[in-house]
């Protein structure tokens, strides 16, 4: 049997060797990040992506190995096992293989098989099976016993037949086939309940609907299930095309092949045809519509936890405006506008609230207060939140950066997302003692300018609103993803030892809260860390957490200049090497690429320390501390451009993409509702995955193909030279649902049209031209943020 390394070798596409040095890092308790960065040697420079399907891999095919032993062990038990069925479960190389297997043998409660065989029919099924010459009828003569319960020659065939079904039901090897071939052939077919049409509209694209399985994009499946699920849809799952002509008549011919069944007008031909059916529809059918349904379930939630993961990472990786003093402004009519003001550390300096809106409407009250609290406090940013009364605030932001020109005020609209959870949160209450929950919101919106990674960790991923469905999936699976991607964002970007907070530190390779609380209390009580070898006098922190988290730490201004750096300190004996080497002080060779250049870091390898370690040094002493985010930038807001009303088709404008999703990405355009740029408007080549084309964050130009402002739908594209002139702005791109029933064929995927400017806050999908229209495309762009 192949052995789990070598599997997953295979795979990965890389050799057995790395796979087992690989494993037996994560089985000592080194995390992917650290594996990733600090052991390329060990593992033969496997990346961080290929260790993160590595360790998944490796968590399934142990849960396969656990449930093989356990079924091996319940067999033998019963006595039935023998060379042959051991061996098959051997071979099984998946759980529904193994399941397969097991079935014959899985206890169960009694069945009408069990009881015939208790009644001594299995020699009747047996005999008409092998020898079709047979009369059924007489040969169910001889097996009736009224004290077995066996009343007739009808309960006796009643009986052979269940067995013979069951018998059927049970073969793996034809089980497993017919499960591929209906996965292939097989259809999802949908209808509205009775009586559900007006409480279900948002789901009426699924009222009369069928898409084969093979086509089904994730959102859509999970459309279908959550209509399902909310009593609306009835769905079913058909093996083949419906309305065809007996779609099931390929599946029992290949039932009848598998146990020689066939009609040659033999007595007992019929008998057994009827038995094939009547399994085929009763049993086998069934089985498979479960088990496809949960593949097709799998195959969403997979797909919908890839894309929120991703556009997690992008979010996380966004540009950040740097230690600047900002002002955070988290929106609001009655209840006012809440202002936060914090220095270039994220420290708040102060708190207050203006009511520059209706119904109070002090515009020019608030505006002086502004001024004031920015002149006081420096300020530079101010961060606006994207929520209810956002246009207007930011209006007023704008209009203080003309009337005072000589602040050098920069306002920028950013996603508030998750903000008022954080507000919430015990930690919040913890680092923002005694302030009113309503301005911790301010305080975060600022903060997440600065630094979105930082602020952002201390929110649950599955709060900041970057997901599609993300309530239907499976909240193990999601968790481990986006944990595994704030985790690895982290320890990519680096921390700052003396400044992290918990949350942000909990995220460090290595550090859990226990310790991450332990070094903050450390910190607080004696002073910022001067080095990396000072976290060994954190409690609680040992050698293996001092190796998994040190080159993540970083201290910029401490007693080693090495120590702000990535490069882990079990290496910086060979920075003493280079140092030897080159003549110059540490303070002279960082930074300066001249001082390394003439040097070949071939020859500072050795046993310990191999190339790829010594060259990342090298990388790393020439450009110390760099931050692999992209550089900040903003995007404008055109003017006059307020709320959906002030749209037209036609017009170009700049947004920053919020989202991402299966069939296109999200834009705020500056009108309290993002449009929709469709997968269909994003190119004028193909688009296999829209994040191909844009990310969260992304600044780019769109222009306006349709507003519906009743439904709230804006619909844009990213071909600025798309025709937007009336009966063709339908065609042009827009989504079905949302531009018309031609809105993907005009032009299908196609084209990097949109200009994407830059950063300002940082799958595998099928074409999507097929996309059903209104209710149900509808509620999922609901459930992505979109039509609230």
């Amino acid at each position: 049997m192949v052995s789990i390394d070598q599997k997953i070798a295979e795979e990965l596409g890389v050799g057995a060797g790395q796979v087992q040095a690989a494993v037996g890092l994560l089985d000592g308790g080194s995390t992917v990040p650290f594996i990733a960065r600090y052991r390329k040697e060990v593992t033969g420079a496997l990346d961080d992506t290929q260790l993160r399907t590595l360790e998944e891999r490796l968590r399934y095919l142990r849960e396969l190995e656990e449930r093989r032993t356990t079924i091996l062990d319940s067999i033998r038990e019963q006595g039935k096992l023998d060379e042959a069925l051991e061996a098959r479960i051997m071979a099984a190389d998946s759980k529904a293989r193994l399941e397969d297997i097991y079935l014959p043998y899985k206890p169960k409660r009694r069945t009408k098989a069990q009881i015939a065989r208790e009644a001594g029919l299995e020699p009747l099924a047996d005999g008409l099976l092998s020898d079709p010459s047979t009369e059924p009828q007489a040969a169910a003569a001889v097996f009736v016993d009224a004290e077995k319960g066996v009343a007739d020659t009808a309960a006796a065939l009643d009986g052979a037949r269940a067995i013979l079904v069951e018998r059927f039901a049970e073969d793996a090897d034809l089980i497993g086939e017919l499960r591929e071939r209906m996965w292939t052939r097989g259809w999802v077919t949908s209808k509205v309940r009775q009586g559900k049409e007006t409480e279900g509209a948002k789901f009426a694209d699924y009222f009369e609907f069928a898409e084969p399985f093979t086509k089904l994009p994730s959102h859509r499946i999970l459309a279908l299930f959550r209509g399902e699920k909310e009593e609306v849809l009835d769905l079913t799952t058909d093996p083949g095309e419906p309305g065809s002509d007996n779609p099931g008549a390929d599946y029992e011919t290949r039932i009848a092949a598998r146990f020689g069944v066939s009609d040659e007008g033999r007595p007992a031909d019929k008998w057994l045809s009827d038995t094939v059916r009547w399994a085929w529809r009763t049993k086998i059918l069934l089985h498979l519509g479960i088990d496809l349904r949960m593949r097709l379930r799998q195959a969403a939630e997979d797909e919908a936890v890839r894309v929120f993961a991703a556009n997690l990472r992008d979010l996380l990786l966004a540009a950040p405006a740097g230690t600047r003093a900002t002002m955070g402004l988290d929106p609001g009519y009655r209840t006012g506008v809440k202002v936060a003001i914090v220095d270039g550390t994220g420290k708040v300096v102060t708190t207050d609230t203006i009511f520059p809106h209706k119904p109070q409407s002090k515009w020019d009250e608030s505006l002086v207060k502004l001024e004031k609290l920015a002149r006081e406090h420096n300020v530079q940013l101010i961060a606006i939140g994207n929520g209810t009364a956002s246009r207007e605030t930011d209006k007023l932001a704008g209009e203080l950066v003309k009337l005072r020109p000589e602040l050098k005020l920069t306002k920028i609209v950013v996603s508030e997302a998750g903000a008022s959870v954080y507000s919430a949160s015990a930690y919040a209450s913890q680092e923002l003692p005694g302030m009113d929950v309503s301005l911790r919101g301010a305080v975060s919106i600022a903060r997440r300018l600065q630094d979105p990674l930082a602020e952002l960790v201390k929110i649950d991923p599955k709060s900041i609103g970057v997901g599609q469905y993300q309530h239907d999936l499976a909240e193990s699976k999601l968790s481990r993803s986006l944990d595994a991607v704030v985790e690895d964002c982290v320890n990519a970007v680096g921390v700052d030892l003396n400044t992290a907070s918990v949350p942000l530190l909990s995220r460090v390779s290595g550090i859990g809260t226990g310790l991450a609380e332990n070094i903050v209390a450390h910190r607080d009580g004696n002073g910022p860390f001067r080095s990396r070898t000072a976290l060994k006098e954190v409690a609680r922190l040992g050698p293996k957490a001092f190796e998994q988290c040190a080159g993540f730490l970083r201290i910029p201004d401490g007693d080693d200049p090495l120590d702000a750096s990535s490069v882990h300190p079990e290496s910086y004996p060979v920075v003493h090497r280079i140092l030897d080497e080159t003549k110059v002080g540490i303070a002279e060779l960082i930074g300066n690429p001249r001082a390394l250049r003439g040097l070949d870091p071939k020859t500072f390898a050795d046993d310990t320390f191999g190339l790829p370690t010594v060259t990342d040094i090298f990388a790393e002493l020439e450009k110390p501390g760099r931050d692999p985010r992209p550089e900040f930038t903003t995007a404008t807001f055109a003017e006059g451009v307020e709320t959906m009303g002030d749209l037209k088709q036609g017009m170009t404008l700049e947004g920053v993409v919020t989202n991402v999703a299966a069939f296109g990405a999200f834009v705020d355009v500056g009108v309290h509702q993002d449009g929709l740029v469709h997968v269909s408007a994003m190119s004028r080549t193909f688009v296999k995955d829209p994040r191909e084309v844009v990310k969260p964050g992304d600044v780019v130009k769109v222009k306006v193909l349709d507003v519906d402002v009743p439904r709230k739908r804006i619909s844009l594209t990213l071909r600025l030279d798309d025709d937007t002139s009336p009966g063709q702005g339908q065609r042009g791109g827009g989504p079905r649902g949302q531009s018309g029933q031609q809105g993907q064929r005009g032009s299908g995927n196609q084209g990097q049209g949109g200009q994407r400017k830059g950063k300002q806050q940082g799958g595998k999908q099928r074409d999507d031209r097929k996309a059903p229209a209104g209710g149900a495309m509808a509620d999922a762009l609901r459930k992505a943020g979109y039509g609230k």
